[in-house]
């Protein structure tokens, strides 16, 4: 990848997420972790959610049910934040999560 498509990451990213919790990501890397934070913000930012083909809006709805699948709550509570932002109305949100439950299970949503 290039160091175009970190910045296009890094554009979405905070677009999504909000500086604050970008800017705490990236001030607490450390050593172990620094490779990841870029190749996170390339990869998943820059190279996944500028595509074309679905808008962040539609992704956060997806991620939402991914993650609830995944019981992967602190990054669920994360992009509920980032689905807010991408123009979810909470109440789409709740759908989601009721969605998920019937197909997640209960406890997962």
């Amino acid at each position: 990848m290039s160091e175009d498509m970190f910045e296009r990451g890094m554009a979405m990213r905070r677009k999504v997420l909000g500086d604050e919790h970008v800017d705490r990501s990236i001030n607490n890397a450390t050593e172990l972790d620094e490779a990841f934070q870029h190749f996170v913000t390339e990869y998943c930012w820059g190279a996944a959610w500028t595509r074309d083909g679905l808008p962040p809006r539609d992704r956060s709805l997806l991620n939402l049910g991914m993650l609830t699948a995944l019981n992967r709550i602190p990054e669920l509570k994360v992009h509920m934040r980032g689905a807010v932002n991408n123009g979810l109305a909470r109440s789409e949100i709740a759908e989601a999560l009721f969605q998920s439950a019937i197909y997640c299970g209960v406890p997962a949503a």
